[in-house]
């Protein structure tokens, strides 16, 4: 399981960390654990899902 911070996902996904961090409180993106500076960690397996998930709903 490969880990991804709140900026990587919201890179990958392109979109602003507000968003992931709204993402993770909404429960659509689940973080696996958290960082040193208490920042939530996601599995990019998961976080790839959600983007194809989103597509198909018709974008994020």
């Amino acid at each position: 399981m490969s880990l991804m911070s709140t900026e990587q996902v919201a890179e990958f996904l392109g979109v602003k960390e507000e968003r992931v961090k709204r993402l993770a409180r909404e429960s659509l993106l689940i973080a696996k654990s958290e960082d040193e500076n208490g920042e939530p960690q996601f599995d990019a397996d998961e976080v790839a899902k959600y983007k194809e998930l989103a597509a198909r709903f018709g974008g994020l």
